[in-house]
């Protein structure tokens, strides 16, 4: 029989690992290699006890050996509750050693964003974004990367990590092409579901080749382990049985060996049946049986170990578990000497958590589950105490009150409170949702149970609306929720409603809310939020009156606080929507600013008013032409976001209106560059949502313009940029983009069924802007050879309306219809005076086809040659050809 050995010098736990070692050895050559090489990630994936942990550590002793530098962090089982616990293990040793000022200066803007979450920074009064934590975590790893080059991560126990930290890992693993940096990571199987799940997936799916599952060592591998622990002499039939009583998994084989050696038990066939109950004593209720065995101080020393979790120190155990100094020292020697506690391993570089940690996590585990209930949950109490009298906060202490039994403590309810807010802060607000529905168990007290219910409510808004409708609407039913705080409650009821695609239901409850409170400002807030929802709404009917309404609100109101600021804004977009004199939109909405700027309590980052409100301000100045104003705007917004950290949907939307503005302003090659950039974003957020919509019906709008139609049908392919459309309004109106891309592939029918049921939805509205919803300029275009008396009609409504909007891209345009459904002299004269409405207009796409069109009309190669480079500049790359074709079939000289 040929007995399998490990590689030389590596320990007994990596027998039969050679193709595992060799992938690791091959990673660590490919980013040794040069600085610019690209990341990688390995993914060993094994049962309990297979040696995952062994592999991480021979990964280290390699990586070392190359003069990597490697930092390392394990998840534990008791402490998934715990939020970043994972990368700041990580993380946090590197930029502890720097000075705050070196900290801050090497991280840049990403300080105050990732600082916090890593613990190295105060977050201060503010509920991050986790999205942008997560980005800021990710940056802080691609800066460290040069610093550091070459690093190697390692990550044990994934499958315990948090989900904060397995966030950061998935967002990581996505982005490794970016940084040179090794990471490896070892899980269990399953262990996990959810949101978590979903993350360890998208690791698994980044990783350098197929993940790797360890399987159990063999009966030769196991007898060559037997016979090199305990001696050549070892019998076959000794040898065999080990391998029967362990399975072949490694580490029981190892602690077996162990205990056979420290037995003195002789290798034999004769002896061979005293292994299964030597083999019990090492797990579950053999190894509670060793700890009664080392006395009742010691074993009280171990459970108070398994409570902390992380950070065992002589000291805070000795607290918690009742003990002088000398005697817990005298615990943790006998604990040490049976093998179930162990000095930390320097090389793992986390000896600054504590003076001991657990040999394996399946004997911290066992000894968790052997702490009785009752006292068990005692323990986390008292813990719980010890961690907020030591200084560590509130948010410290909360993974031990989550395992406190309800009792009707008001000072425990108070506490979770308070964590829940640090929770919030780091952006954490899974971690805070915990705290919150925990303290719910409490319960609090009657007049604080609404509190912490609207609390909740706003922990989960931005993750889990669904959850919020019902928290919000829970504590609204209860007594105890007044004033600004009820006020405030409604708003975010409302935004969660919407946000789940409930906007009718989202109107009728703030109107309901409105009609109990008096007149003052309290009430023109939830008037102006039941408009807003109304006038974002898509639906096929408008409330009746609506715009009689807010015209008769807004006729007295001078912008003399945020809620009159609101209604102007509301007041202009309904314009807008509408058709009226751009010059009194853009006036009602200059009235909503205070010395040209937003007012305090209404920027892109408040959370009295939602983005929505602002959107429409930015949007009423870009379809107005009024377009430095509208970018002035939206690049604040994504200014404003970056630094807070928010790169969400918010962020996502402040992209894509970035890229309206360069769309309208006829920067296509800019336009479509935004546009690209917010994609993936709101694919992060979610598809089918109206910032999904958003971006990908401006992006394939873009590409039209640019001639790029192929492309543009990919695209609404790709993302699913056709019917059924969403609830809320969506600028420019995808059922006439959709109707435009239609006409360009050749599909004319399909397409005049599109403009017609976008006819019949902005007639339902009232919304006649022939910018914002151009469907009858598209449609008479597509009508133009089989109903040309229609088109004709159509043109003639198009022309109507755009003088009574009155800008000149409204003109401009619809004189552009015109002309391209007449002939001769009169084609020439309608194309030359939109030619001159359009150059007139900062919209310079719109220019270019103007000019191109009177240049083909009146076989100008001067106008031809003018609306070329204009197209050129604007990226228009099929108008640019139309021009070239037209002069080389020989237009005159114009």
């Amino acid at each position: 029989m040929t007995e399998v050995r490990p590689t030389a010098g590596a320990s007994a736990s990596l027998w039969e690992r050679d193709e595992e070692v060799a992938a690791v050895a091959r990673a660590v050559d490919r980013l040794c290699a040069d600085r610019s090489s690209a990341g990688g990630l390995l993914l060993f994936r094994g049962e309990a006890g297979l040696g995952k942990t062994a592999l991480l550590a021979e990964t280290r002793r390699i990586a070392e050996a190359r003069g990597c530098t490697v930092w390392s962090a394990r998840g534990g089982e008791t402490l998934r509750s715990v939020p970043f616990n994972v990368v700041r293990q990580l993380l946090q040793p590197a930029l502890v050693t720097m000075l705050p000022e070196e900290a801050r200066e090497y991280l840049g803007d990403w300080y105050d964003i990732a600082g916090p979450a890593l613990g190295i920074a105060d977050p201060g009064d503010r509920q991050a974004d986790p999205q942008g934590v997560c980005d800021g975590l990710v940056a802080a790893v691609r800066r460290l990367s040069r610093r550091e080059w070459p690093l190697v991560l390692l990550i044990d126990d994934a499958h315990w990590a948090d989900q904060e930290t397995l966030h950061w890992l998935s967002g990581l693993a996505e982005r490794l092409d970016e940084m040179s940096v090794l990471v490896v990571v070892a899980r269990r199987p399953g262990e996990v579901s959810g949101a978590s799940a979903r993350h360890l997936d998208t690791v698994a799916a980044a990783a350098d080749g197929p993940v790797t599952t360890l399987s159990a060592l063999t009966p030769d591998a196991t007898a060559g382990l037997t016979r090199a622990t305990l001696g050549g002499h070892a019998e076959a039939a000794f040898c065999r049985e080990v391998w029967a009583v362990t399975a072949g998994n490694p580490y029981e084989t190892v602690e077996l060996l162990a205990k056979v050696r420290d037995s003195e038990l002789q290798p034999v066939e004769a002896r061979a049946g005293e292994l299964r109950e030597l083999n019990r004593s090492a797990r579950g209720g053999g190894l509670v049986a060793r700890l009664e065995e080392l006395g009742i101080d010691a074993t009280r020393f171990a459970w108070a170990a398994a409570i902390l979790g992380t950070g065992i120190s002589i000291d805070l155990v000795a607290k918690l578990a009742t003990l002088k100094p000398d005697e817990a020292r005298r615990c943790a020697e006998l604990l040490r000497t049976a093998r179930i506690l162990t000095a930390p391993d320097p090389a793992t570089g986390r000896t600054g958590e504590g003076d001991l940690e657990f040999v394996h996590p399946l004997i911290a585990t066992d000894v968790y589950n052997s702490i009785p209930d009752a006292l068990r949950t005692a323990m986390h109490g008292i813990a719980a105490r010890i961690v907020t009298d030591e200084g560590h906060g509130a948010a410290a202490a909360a993974r031990h009150l989550l395992e406190v039994h309800p009792d009707d403590d008001e000072e425990l309810v108070g506490q979770l409170r308070e964590a829940a807010r640090e929770h919030l802060a780091v952006g954490a607000p899974d971690a805070a949702r915990r705290c919150l529905e925990r303290a719910l168990e409490e319960p609090p007290r009657p007049e604080a149970h609404a509190h912490v219910l609207y609390e909740l409510g706003c922990a989960t808004l931005l993750t889990v609306p669904a959850r919020t409708i019902g928290h919000l609407r829970t504590a609204l039913g209860m007594p105890g929720l007044d004033g600004d705080d009820r006020v405030d409650a409604v708003v975010r009821l409302s935004q969660a409603l919407v946000h789940n695609d409930q906007l009718e239901e989202a109107v009728r409850m703030v109107e309901s809310e409105a009609a109990r409170l008096e007149p003052g400002p309290a009430r023109m807030r939830l008037e102006a939020v039941r408009i807003m929802w109304e006038g974002i709404h898509a639906g096929e009917v408008a409330s009746p009156g609506r715009s009689e309404r807010l015209a008769e609100l807004t006729r007295t109101c001078t912008g003399r606080d945020n809620s009159e600021r609101a209604l102007l804004i509301l007041r202009g977009f309904d314009a807008l929507m509408h058709g009226e004199n751009a010059e009194e939109v853009v006036e009602l909405c200059d009235r909503a600013l205070v010395n040209g700027r937003l007012a305090p309590g209404l920027g892109w980052t408040g959370s009295e008013w939602g983005i929505e409100l602002l959107l429409m301000l930015a949007n009423a100045y870009a379809f107005t032409d009024r377009i430095d104003r509208a970018e002035s705007l939206f690049n604040e917004a994504v200014r404003t976001y970056e630094i807070a950290g928010w790169t969400g949907g918010h962020l996502a939307l402040a992209h894509a209106y970035v890229g309206v503005a360069h769309r309208r302003r006829g920067r296509l090659e800019d336009a479509e560059q935004s546009l690209r950039e917010a994609l993936p974003l709101a694919e992060r957020v979610g598809r089918g949502l109206p910032l999904y919509w958003t971006v990908t019906c401006n992006l394939v709008d873009t590409l039209l313009a640019r001639g790029h139609v192929d492309e543009a049908w990919d695209v609404a392919e790709r993302y699913g940029f056709a019917p059924p459309y969403p609830s809320t309004i969506v600028l420019p109106d995808p059922r006439v983009v959709r109707g435009r891309l239609l006409l360009a592939v050749g599909r004319t029918k399909d397409c005049v069924n599109e403009l017609e049921a976008a006819a019949k939805a902005a007639a339902a509205r009232g919304h006649h802007n022939p910018v914002l919803v151009p469907w009858a300029a598209d449609l008479a275009r597509a009508l133009a050879t089989e109903d040309p008396a229609r088109a004709s009609r159509l043109a003639v409504d198009v022309r109507r309306h755009a003088e009574r909007f009155g800008t000149d891209t409204a003109i401009g345009e619809a004189l552009r219809c015109a002309a391209a459904l007449e002939t001769g002299q009169r084609a020439v004269r309608l194309a030359a005076q939109a030619v001159a409405y359009l150059e007139s207009s900062p919209c310079q796409y719109e220019h270019a086809a103007a000019r191109i069109e009177y240049g083909i009309a009146a076989r100008s190669a001067t106008d031809l040659e003018r609306g070329r480079d204009l197209a050129v500049s604007c990226g228009a790359d099929g108008l640019a050809e139309r021009a070239r074709a037209a002069l080389k079939a020989g237009a005159g000289p114009g």
